[in-house]
């Protein structure tokens, strides 16, 4: 039997929260999505896994005895690419980054260091920051907080935006305070480091799967405000929204993570590019 690893993760992380809901939120997939894989798990094993209640899931007989051993297999798995990129240090390192982030100057000048490495980028849509863990890229450039484990450097931090509606109250102020807001109830994103405010006409909140463009529909909208990193800069593309300078926030940090432990090369030097150019690019931007 051909065992999917991504179906065994998922299957483990359900386990971990014991919530189909819950689970699919830290995987980042829609619910019925996370269902339907693990149903293919189940199908695949010949077993029942999980059994659902009316207050969530909890594991099957065949479930607790196979949890443990997925665990393993995991483990093993993550071992065995270790083990085998340690025996052939890889000349290559792709470089993950989020929207609103530059890292052209540390990735030219790793380029410059190692002209004989093949060194690519990709960027990363927010719900896709798993591909570090996953090892579709060596290297992420992003926001706190990482919805994993990770090794981290700091690069430098960011303060924090109000979105509002151009027609809102606060719209044209200079700077806002906490106080501010009012009654406005904050709603922090446990993978993300924006912060959205619950609909007081009665819509339903932002949720982990709406994309980032249906919560901007929700502020332009009057429905939500937002509290954001000032770097974001993708509410600049509509004109019916504007951000203003908020204090009484902790500001965002920047960080490059890699997986722990990984023995490529080249993650090395290209934290420590990222941690000496990066910051300059910012500021002279």
């Amino acid at each position: 039997m051909d065992l999917d690893l991504r179906l065994v993760r998922y299957f483990t992380v359900v386990a971990e929260h014991g919530n189909i809901g819950r689970a699919a939120a830290a995987l980042h997939l829609a619910q019925p999505s996370l269902s339907r894989q693990i149903q293919r798990l189940e199908h695949q094993l010949g077993v029942r896994l999980f059994a659902r209640t009316p207050h969530g899931t909890s594991l099957t007989a065949a479930g607790a005895a196979f949890l443990p051993r997925a665990h393993a297999v995991l483990q093993a798995a993550g071992d065995a690419v270790t083990v085998a990129r340690a025996a052939d240090p890889p000349r290559e390192l792709t470089i993950g980054y989020v929207e609103g982030l530059i890292i052209t100057p540390a990735v030219q000048a790793l380029r410059h260091r190692h002209p004989d490495a093949r060194i690519r980028t990709r960027l990363l849509r927010w719900h896709d920051t798993h591909a570090l863990p996953e090892g579709r890229v060596d290297a992420l450039v992003a926001r706190e907080p990482l919805p994993f484990p990770a090794t981290v450097t700091p690069l430098y931090e960011e303060p924090r935006v109000l979105l509002v509606p151009v027609t809102h109250r606060l719209a044209g102020k200079e700077v806002v305070s906490a106080d501010d807001l009012g009654d406005e109830e904050l709603v922090a994103c446990a993978v993300t480091p924006a912060m959205w405010s619950t609909p007081k006409d009665g819509s339903p909140p932002p949720s982990p799967d709406d994309s980032f463009e249906d919560k901007l529909e929700l502020v332009a909208s009057g429905s939500s405000l937002a509290i954001l990193p000032a770097g974001d800069h993708r509410p600049r593309l509509r004109e019916d929204v504007t951000a203003i300078p908020i204090e009484g926030f902790e500001p965002c940090r920047v960080v490059v993570a890699s997986r722990t432990r990984d023995p490529n090369p080249l993650v090395a030097p290209f934290r420590e590019a990222a941690r000496m150019l990066v910051p300059l690019a910012v500021g002279a931007g």
